[in-house]
């Protein structure tokens, strides 16, 4: 069976269409270090994105907790994630960079009649910050985030709701993803499931989460949808 035309595409913020692991990092350990304790090494916090901030945060807390047990019962999320936020609100979009070729892919989207959306679970207000500083806002006509909707991803309801918005049906409509959790959300809600293998996955190979289709990056995806519609 051929595959279907597709109508609008969505991307994943971090990791998909941003490098931002960096500027996230940096206030993680901007945090760690108001409290007395050691950063933490790049490589570890780049594998904990993907699911949102707090739950970063959290995950942080549980392995120096468990590293060092002197800290069970000082590291209060309640007290530690109003730091973060102060000090990511400081660095979201200071050092972020969209991935090579992600603006001319866009371009050739847009040149194509495809419609665009962002859909990633980062706070509305910081992934806005990331999107214009990188200069992608005004390519992307759509923008669900973390605090969008009562959901987040991979809940079925989230890209069902960003397919409604773009005016297409699921089935006209891919999104690509660096993660597990992109992968999940697509196949839940009935879109494509498309993966680009950079990005931030946990450490874990995106072949994992079995994908439709994996690209080499926004280029490949974007020569992809245009010969699909042009076969039609």
């Amino acid at each position: 069976m051929n595959a279907l035309r597709i109508d609008a595409v969505t991307f994943d913020l971090d990791g998909t269409l941003v490098d931002t692991a960096s500027e996230i990092a940096e206030a993680v350990n901007r945090t760690l270090v108001d409290l007395g304790l050691a950063p933490r090494p790049l490589d570890e916090i780049t594998n904990l994105i993907g699911h949102g901030l707090h739950p970063l945060m959290t995950q942080v807390l549980q392995r120096l907790q468990a590293e060092q047990p002197a800290l069970v019962g000082r590291l209060l999320a309640d007290e530690v994630l109003p730091r973060l936020d102060r000090h990511y609100a400081a660095t979201v979009g200071t050092q972020a960079q969209p991935y090579p070729g992600v603006p001319d892919a866009l371009d050739a989207l847009l040149a194509d009649g495809v419609r665009l959306g962002c859909v990633t679970n980062k706070e509305g207000r910081h992934a806005r910050r990331v999107l214009e500083a990188c200069g992608l806002a005004g390519r992307l006509e759509l923008l669900i985030a973390g605090d969008t909707l009562p959901e987040k991803k991979p809940h079925a309801a989230v890209l069902q709701q960003a397919a409604q918005r773009l005016g297409v049906t699921p089935d006209r409509l891919a999104h690509v993803g660096d993660a597990r959790t992109d992968i999940d959300s697509a196949r839940n809600a009935g879109v494509a499931a498309w993966a680009v293998p950079y990005g931030y996955n946990g450490g874990e190979p995106i072949e994992a989460a079995q994908p439709q289709r994996i690209f080499a990056g926004l280029a490949e995806v974007a020569a992809h949808v245009i010969d699909l519609r042009s076969a039609r």
